[in-house]
C-alpha cells in the first residue's frame, strides 16, 4: 500500500473521492431552506432559479479551484495552495479561521441539526430551567443541554472512528452518503407520483407582481437574501483538497471528483426543491417559514403519508447529518497536520498514528475545540459565522488562480479553469458581496467571527518565532 511523503496513506480512491464531496455537500441545508426562501422571494419559480444560480456559482467555484487542485495535491489542500499563492502568513489565518471557525463550526452545527433530528423522534432530557438559562456572556451554554450532549457524543464517536483509520472513516462516509442519496430520491419519486400535488403549484415562474419584499433592494436583495440559505446548502464543495495525500492520482481524481459531486449535488438540490413545491403551494411553504424549527421535508412527506412519512424524514435527516459530520471531520484535521509540519501550529498535531496512519492528535484537537463550540452557540449562531469568515476564503482562493498563472507561470496543469478569467471573477466577485452583506445583516456574528480569525495573529508571531530560533547556529557549540 502506498505511503505519502507526510506518512499518511494513499488509499482513496475516485469513488470514494466524489462521495466526499456529496458527503460534504449535503446537510441539512436542503431539507430546510426551501421555506425561508419562499418568504423571502413570494415566488416558487424564483426558489428554484436561486437553487440553479447558486448551484452554478458553486460550479464556477470548484472549477477555478480544480485547476489548483491539479497543480499542488498535498495534505491540507487551501493551506497549501494559499501558502504558494501569498506566503506563510495567509496560509496560517485560513488554516487558523478553519480551526476556530468555519470547519470546527460546521462540524458543530451539523452535528447539532442531526441531535435535534434525534430529539424530534426520541425527546432527550433537559436540564433545569435556571441552568438552562445561565447566561455567559452572549452564550448561554446549557441551553437546550439534551441536544447539546448528544451532538458533543456523537462528534467525539465519529472523531474516533476517523482515529482508527482513513478507510474506516472513508466507509462510514462512503455508506452514508449513498444511504441519503437513495433516501432524498425516494422523496423525489413519491412525490411525483402518489402526493396529488400538483406542476401549477411552480407558479408564478418569476416575480409576484403584487410581492412586497423586505428588502430595501427590492427583487435584487430578495434574491440575494434567498440565495445565502442556499449557498450554506451547498457549502462544503472544497473539504476534498484537504485529503492530497491521501487520494489515488490526486491530480486527477480531486478535479473529476469536484466537477462529478458538484454537478449530481445541484441536480438533486434542484430536483428535490421542485418535488417541495409540487405537494406543497407556496403559501403553505411561506406559512412553514413563521414556524420555529419547522422542517420542510418533514412537513412535505406528511402532507401525503401523515406522520410515518414524517418519521422517514427524520431518520433521513439523522443520516445525512451524520454521514456529512464524519466527512467534515475526515478532511478538516488534514489542515491542522499540515500547519504542524510547517511548524505554525501546536506541534504534536503532526503526529501520524503508528499502527493506524491516520493524523490521530490533529483530530483529537478538532474534535475538542468543536465540542466547545456546540456549548458556545445554537445552529444559527454557527453557521452565521461560519458562511462569514468561510467566504473571505473562497473569494481569495479563486482570486489564487490569477496569482498562480504568473507565480507558476510554467508549471503543468492537468486541469485548467475552463472560462478563464470570466469564471473566476465571477466567483470572485459573488464572495465578496455575501461577506459585505453578511457584515451588514448580521454584525454581532461577523464580529465575533473575526475575533476569532483575528485571535490567531498572535499565535503566528509566535510559532513564527520559535521557527526562527530553532534555525538559528548554536554560540560557541552550545546548543
Amino acid at each position: 500500500m502506498k505511503e505519502h511523503h507526510s506518512g499518511l496513506l494513499t488509499r482513496l480512491g475516485l469513488s470514494t473521492a466524489i462521495l466526499i464531496v456529496i458527503s460534504s455537500m449535503i446537510g441539512s441545508g436542503v431539507f430546510k431552506k426551501a421555506a425561508p426562501m419562499a418568504d423571502d422571494l413570494q415566488s416558487s419559480g424564483l426558489i428554484l432559479i436561486c437553487w440553479l444560480i447558486a448551484g452554478i456559482i458553486t460550479l464556477f467555484g470548484s472549477i477555478t479551484n480544480a485547476e489548483i487542485a491539479g497543480l499542488i495535491a498535498e495534505p491540507g489542500g487551501q493551506y497549501v495552495y494559499f501558502k504558494q499563492m501569498y506566503g506563510r502568513f495567509f496560509a496560517f489565518m485560513y488554516g487558523w479561521s478553519c480551526f476556530s471557525v468555519i470547519q470546527s463550526a460546521s462540524i458543530a452545527s451539523i452535528a447539532y441539526v442531526f441531535a435535534e433530528s434525534v430529539n424530534s423522534v426520541i425527546p432527550l432530557p433537559h436540564l433545569s430551567d435556571a441552568m438552562e438559562k445561565w447566561e455567559f456572556w452572549v452564550f448561554t451554554p446549557f441551553a437546550n443541554f439534551g441536544v447539546k450532549g448528544l451532538t458533543i457524543i456523537t462528534i467525539i464517536f465519529l472523531t474516533g472512528a476517523n482515529y482508527l483509520g482513513v478507510i474506516f472513516g472513508g466507509f462510514i462516509n462512503n455508506l452514508f452518503t449513498v444511504l441519503k442519496v437513495i433516501g432524498i430520491i425516494v422523496i423525489i419519486i413519491l412525490a411525483l407520483t402518489i402526493s396529488g400535488g400538483s406542476a401549477s403549484n411552480i407558479s408564478p415562474m418569476f416575480a409576484n407582481p403584487g410581492a412586497n419584499y423586505n428588502s430595501s433592494l427590492g427583487l435584487f436583495g430578495a434574491m440575494f437574501a434567498a440565495m445565502l440559505g442556499a449557498f450554506w446548502a451547498y457549502d462544503g464543495w472544497n473539504n476534498i483538497g484537504y485529503l492530497g495525500g491521501e487520494i489515488t492520482n490526486p491530480k486527477r481524481n480531486i478535479p473529476i471528483s469536484l466537477f462529478t459531486g458538484v454537478g449530481l449535488v445541484t441536480a438533486i438540490y434542484l430536483l428535490v426543491n421542485y418535488a417541495y413545491l409540487y405537494v406543497l403551494p407556496l403559501n403553505e411553504l411561506t406559512g412553514i417559514a413563521g414556524t420555529e424549527n419547522t422542517i420542510v421535508a418533514v412537513e412535505v412527506m406528511r402532507k401525503f403519508m401523515g406522520n410515518g412519512g414524517a418519521m422517514f424524514i427524520s431518520i433521513l435527516i439523522m443520516v445525512s447529518t451524520f454521514g456529512t459530520t464524519n466527512g467534515t471531520i475526515l478532511a478538516s484535521s488534514r489542515i491542522y497536520f499540515a500547519m504542524a509540519k510547517d511548524k505554525l501550529f501546536f506541534p504534536s498535531a503532526a503526529n501520524v498514528h503508528p499502527k493506524f496512519r491516520t493524523p490521530y492528535t490533529s483530530l483529537i484537537i478538532q474534535g475538542t475545540w468543536a465540542s466547545l463550540l456546540v456549548l458556545s452557540g445554537t445552529f444559527d449562531q454557527l453557521t452565521d459565522m461560519l458562511i462569514f469568515a468561510s467566504f473571505i476564503f473562497y473569494g481569495a482562493g479563486a482570486f489564487g488562480v490569477f496569482v498562480l498563472r504568473k507565480k507558476m507561470r510554467d508549471a503543468h496543469r492537468p486541469f485548467k479553469a475552463i472560462g478563464y478569467p470570466v469564471v473566476p471573477a465571477i466567483f470572485v466577485l459573488f464572495c465578496a458581496t455575501l461577506v459585505i452583506v453578511t457584515i451588514i445583516n448580521n454584525p454581532r456574528d461577523a464580529g465575533i467571527g473575526l475575533a476569532l480569525v483575528l485571535i490567531g495573529i498572535p499565535f503566528f508571531h509566535n510559532w513564527k518565532r520559535k521557527i526562527k530560533t530553532e534555525e538559528l547556529p548554536p554560540i560557541n557549540n552550545i546548543p
